[in-house]
């Protein structure tokens, strides 16, 4: 097996997909990456048995086709120190021995059984839905709602991104019960109702590599797993089972108090007092008729900061506090340069709404609050 290879390119497929791989593993070959040649085409996977995920280039090959799995660290710290040069790769299956060949010298190290590698699963034809969307869609959807998923062993549903497929719409949802996003697209339609939950970690790999990615990516899941074919990758991830809470019975209807602020505005007050809260990190806003004051205080070590801000509102004084780090995520992650906070009242609730909405969408933000102690 011996194949030459740009080494700049080389890294770069490697460096994407090798993000798959776990830090430690008690199986070495899953600190591996699986190198499959096939006249020229060299396809190389890297997986960690719940996340499995695949890419591929052209190479010029000359010694025939073959399938090793090569140690990740190595390869890739070798290849990181590597100007942009061609790679010769000269590999003996039967010794499992590799020598990389540069232009000032040459590297050996040995490899691992191709057969020790995971076999990637295979979709339950009978079983499975499919849906196409653009790869622009599905990044959007996984940006606006993957910081707000949750860590929690007790409730794993609530560890990945819920992802509905109805007949009039495709939604994005995530929450820690702290806050939650809910992100819906409505130019995307199924003909039957379907959904799956994402965990965490395969949300991360998309979001890395959807960027580099134009066209459509086709969305296969059954039960167990769900298969993402990207134009340069495909993504194979076990799903996670169980139902997710019903989440649209916690979205508060008919609000009574409604403010219109400037999303930036508020952001930079938040960033201002934040550094003066106490060790529960409450900031408090105070409204009252087109005025917003942001504060935050630690009465034990004589601290306090207050920023006074401009706003449209238009009802009774009111005060309300937050989680200042739930808030600012809030607020980085809402794509409107004014937005709209409605609530019924400061012990429940409130949602934060883009003021400027985009055609076909439909994006809200959930936010627990904190009790202002008096």
């Amino acid at each position: 097996m011996k194949f030459v290879v740009s080494s700049l390119e080389l890294l770069n497929n490697l460096s994407a997909i090798g993000k798959a791989i776990a830090n430690k593993s008690q199986y070495q070959v899953l600190e591996c990456f699986l190198l499959d040649l096939q006249g020229t085409t060299l396809k190389m996977t890297a997986s960690d048995l719940e996340v499995t995920m695949t890419t591929q280039m052209e190479v010029d090959s000359s010694g025939g086709d073959g399938v090793i799995a090569l140690p990740s660290r190595i390869l890739l710290e070798t290849l990181r120190n590597f100007p942009e040069q061609p790679l010769t790769f000269n590999i003996t299956e039967d010794t499992l021995s590799v020598e990389v060949v540069s232009e000032r010298g040459t590297k050996n190290f040995i490899a691992f059984p191709a057969e020790d590698f995971p076999v990637v699963p295979e979709i339950d034809e009978e079983g499975s839905n499919k849906i196409e969307l653009s790869a622009s869609t599905l990044l959007t959807g996984i940006n606006k709602t993957l910081f707000a998923t949750a860590d929690d062993d007790l409730r794993p549903v609530m560890n990945g991104i819920l992802i509905e497929i109805k007949n009039d719409h495709l939604t994005f949802v995530a929450s820690d019960s702290h806050k939650l996003v809910r992100y819906r697209r409505e130019d995307i339609k199924n003909e039957i109702d379907v959904s799956f939950i994402l965990p965490k970690k395969p949300a991360g790999l998309l979001k890395s590599v959807l960027p580099k990615e134009v066209g459509d990516v086709t969305i296969s899941f059954d039960e167990k797993n769900a298969f993402f074919q990207m134009p340069n990758y495909q993504l194979v991830c076990r799903l996670i089972e169980g139902n997710y809470p019903m989440y649209s019975a916690v979205i508060p209807q008919n609000n009574t108090y409604r403010i219109i602020v400037d999303r930036v505005d508020l952001s930079n007050a938040l960033k201002l007092v934040s550094p003066f809260a106490s060790s529960s990190k409450l900031v408090k806003i105070s409204l009252s008729t087109d005025k917003m004051v942001v504060s935050a205080q630690d009465l034990d070590l004589s601290l306090s900061g207050l920023e006074e801000l401009s706003c449209q509102y238009e009802n009774d004084d009111l005060d309300i506090g937050f989680k200042v780090a739930f808030l600012s995520d809030i607020l980085d992650n809402i794509s409107s340069a004014d937005i709209i906070v409605e609530m019924n009242d400061p012990t429940r609730a409130a949602l934060i709404l883009p003021f400027d909405k985009q055609e076909n969408e439909d994006e809200l933000m959930l936010l627990m609050p904190m009790q202002i102690n008096t």
